[in-house]
């Protein structure tokens, strides 16, 4: 039998701070490679996260250039670099950034508290080489259409950002709710309250809901603006966020319902058993005699309520018709002093 039996072996990951050393990464850029699908992770049985297996680290050191070639494709730049790299001025590709034409990747704030956005490198040079974007890296001035949207003052960078944020949430998300919750960390609890009517379905894709990415302590300013920029402000961004949301509950709903307390007549009446197998196990252990007296009809129970009392019940004796009753009249005070002593020996 069991030479028959064919058993699988585990398969060895690490934890991603392992991964990360292995693959000469600093911790950003292991978790931009993850976001970015260069690196396969796998979910930890035991709910601790995402893990490494052992043949993903090999199979990425075993191709060419390793690891230089990783690094460059996960290398992000500031708007500075990035302006350098596609030979345009700092401004230029500003400009070109707020209109939406470059997607920023990820986002810090430095120590003036001056929010910095981050582009990949690979995806800079891919626009300066394409010949399509010739006359808007080259050209002199953009053309009207587009001046006319920067003079209304049109930003998408934190929109964008906001798009491929989510596509990295459900790259990862394995599970309706946790889609949901993916969904859900780029609007407001209000709108979502207002989506998610049931408390209980509420609070399940609550648990599913990533935070910003970690920009300095809880409450400081630079939390603060991660967040304010993690939720959705555009109409129509929030929009088709509501809708996504609203469809991905259904499905959510269908796969597997929220968790919810059991009913109330439920709780009761398994709070009614249990007491039920106290008072039998009380009744186990007590006396034949305070057994048996439990069952005794009404008429029959006082009987056995006195013989369970062990103090003695006081009688009063009803006096009889033919014996006499003895009253003891007190005495009168005799007088004191010397009128006292004549008086008695008077008499």
């Amino acid at each position: 039998m069991s030479g028959n039996t064919v058993t699988q072996p585990d398969v060895l990951t690490c934890t991603p701070s392992r991964a990360a050393r292995e693959l000469g990464l600093k911790r950003r850029e292991f978790d931009l490679a993850v976001n970015l699908g260069r690196i396969r992770t796998l979910p930890d049985e035991g709910g601790g996260g995402r893990r490494v297996a052992h043949a993903e680290i090999e199979r990425l050191r075993s191709e060419d250039g390793f690891p230089e070639a990783l690094l460059e494709r996960v290398r992000s730049v500031s708007t500075k670099e990035a302006a350098r790299l596609m030979d345009v001025t700092g401004d230029r590709f500003t400009r070109l950034a707020r209109l939406g034409l470059m997607v920023p990747v990820a986002f810090y704030v430095n120590r003036y508290r001056t929010l910095v956005w981050l582009y990949l490198a690979e995806e800079v040079r891919q626009f300066a080489s394409d010949e399509q974007n010739g006359p808007l890296v080259k050209g002199r001035v953009l053309p009207e259409g587009l001046r006319a949207r920067l003079r209304d003052g049109v930003d998408l960078r934190a929109r964008n950002w906001r798009g491929r944020h989510l596509g990295f949430l459900l790259r990862q998300a394995t599970d309706p709710w946790e889609r949901a919750g993916a969904l859900a960390a780029l609007l407001d609890p209000v709108q979502i309250a207002e989506i998610v009517k049931d408390p209980y379905e509420r609070a399940h894709v609550h648990r599913f809901r990533p935070g910003p990415p970690t920009h300095g302590a809880p409450g400081s300013p630079s939390a603060q603006l991660a967040e304010r920029i993690m939720t959705a402000d555009d109409p129509d961004e929030i929009s088709w966020l509501r809708a996504d949301l609203a469809h991905v509950v259904d499905e959510a709903r269908a796969h597997r319902p929220a968790p919810r307390p059991a009913p109330r007549a439920e709780r009761r009446a398994g709070h009614g058993s249990v007491r039920g197998a106290e008072r039998a196990h009380h009744a186990r252990e007590l006396p034949v005699s305070r057994r048996t007296s439990a069952v005794v009809p009404a008429a029959q129970s006082a009987p056995c309520r006195a013989s369970l009392d062990r103090r003695p019940l006081a009688r009063t004796p009803e006096p009889r018709p033919d014996t006499h009753v003895r009253v003891r009249v007190p005495e009168p005070k005799r007088p004191r002093g010397l009128l006292g002593r004549l008086r008695r020996r008077s008499a």
